[in-house]
């Protein structure tokens, strides 16, 4: 797997969105879906507001691959279920998007139950 680059992972940061999409079975993307995302520590992270039940989500955790897509480009990624910094994830959705409904949907439970680590591939 290759690494975001210090460029890429400066615009992700500055971004408010980006699309995420998961492969079919038969290697074709899904329908690219606007998602909110925050980098932590050199990585960028993803999250489900719906929870398990968002639909971007189920494509994408079915076979843990697809793309996401931001000003123009789209790069193929593997989605890896990361726990591991929540509570960092958690401030960074709250620093990027202030207090509000959103945000704390985005870092309840069940969101925080979908965080994904965006991998380059």
């Amino acid at each position: 797997m290759s690494t975001w680059t210090p460029d890429e992972l400066k615009t992700l940061d500055r971004i408010g969105e980006i699309r995420v999409a998961g492969r079919r079975r038969d290697g074709s993307l899904r329908t690219l879906t606007v998602v909110w995302h925050v980098v932590v520590d050199g990585r960028l992270y993803v999250r489900s507001v719906r929870g398990a039940d968002g639909a971007w989500y189920k494509g994408v955790v079915h076979h843990h691959e697809g793309a996401i897509s931001w000003n123009g480009e789209t790069r193929p990624v593997a989605f890896v279920p990361d726990d591991t910094a929540d509570d960092r994830i958690d401030a960074a959705y709250f620093g990027k998007y202030g207090n509000g409904s959103p945000s704390r949907s985005i870092t309840n439970a069940a969101a925080r139950a979908t965080t994904l680590r965006v991998e380059p591939r």
